[in-house]
């Protein structure tokens, strides 16, 4: 169990890195073009695998992929509605 913490970090790591390459992609693809809003974009591509994953791991249980994922069970279920997973 010692080495969660340590864990958890390099997972964190590992995210962010894959958010930077796919940042620096998208930057070398515009072109010159101007680029969208990121926030934006950025979450979306980020938050509807992350609510899959999780409520697979949950088995379709709200209550507790709402608790995973530290957010209200009704936020969840707008999210989940958003991107068609329910």
């Amino acid at each position: 169990m010692a080495n969660r913490p340590a864990r958890r970090v390099e997972n964190e790591n590992d995210i962010g890195r894959c958010v930077r390459r796919a940042l620096d992609a998208y930057f070398r693809d515009l072109d010159g073009e101007r680029p969208a809003p990121l926030h934006d974009m950025v979450m979306a591509c980020v938050e509807m695998p992350l609510l899959e994953y999780v409520m697979a791991q949950v088995e379709g249980n709200q209550t507790l992929a709402a608790e995973i994922l530290g957010m209200n069970r009704n936020t969840l279920r707008k999210k989940l509605k958003f991107y068609g997973l329910i």
